[in-house]
């Protein structure tokens, strides 16, 4: 598990967003205001915009700046979900944007790749771990 002085409190990218039912992005959301206020904690910066992030953003077709800059101009959520409605698609198409957040790391290369994540951690023994999501609620402090 991460040092606990370098996870900061964002939520779990199993939390959906409210008006788009998408997967990991309030926590792409609360990240960025992180970053913004220069408190986002260096373990994260390696992946920012990237990763989860930018798999998110793939999908919907929108560089992740966009999405940086709409929420450094909105005052509160409700500014940043409509504003972001003017860049995403009409259809953001959660349920196939959430089963591929869910599985990554379930492919034959993406075992390979979590259980490196694993040994890594210096948890090789947990196959309780079976995705990057579940990787990152452990790692967080949110799975046992």
């Amino acid at each position: 598990m991460r040092d606990p002085n370098d996870i900061a409190d964002l939520p779990s990218p199993y939390y959906p967003h409210p008006a788009f039912g998408l997967l990991h992005l309030p926590r792409f959301i609360a990240k960025i205001r992180l970053h913004l206020k220069g408190e986002l904690p260096q373990g994260y910066h390696r992946n920012f915009t990237r990763g989860f992030d930018g798999f998110l953003c793939l999908h919907l077709g929108v560089d992740p700046k966009e999405v940086i800059e709409i929420v450094k101009m909105s005052n509160s959520d409700e500014e940043v979900t409509e504003r972001l409605k003017t860049i995403f698609p009409e259809d953001t198409k959660p349920h196939i944007w959430n089963r591929k957040l869910v599985q990554m790391g379930m492919s034959a290369e993406g075992k390979i790749a979590l259980q490196k994540s694993r040994d890594h951690m210096g948890v090789s023994d947990r196959m309780d771990i079976l995705s990057f999501a579940d990787m990152i609620e452990y790692d967080e402090g949110r799975l046992d």
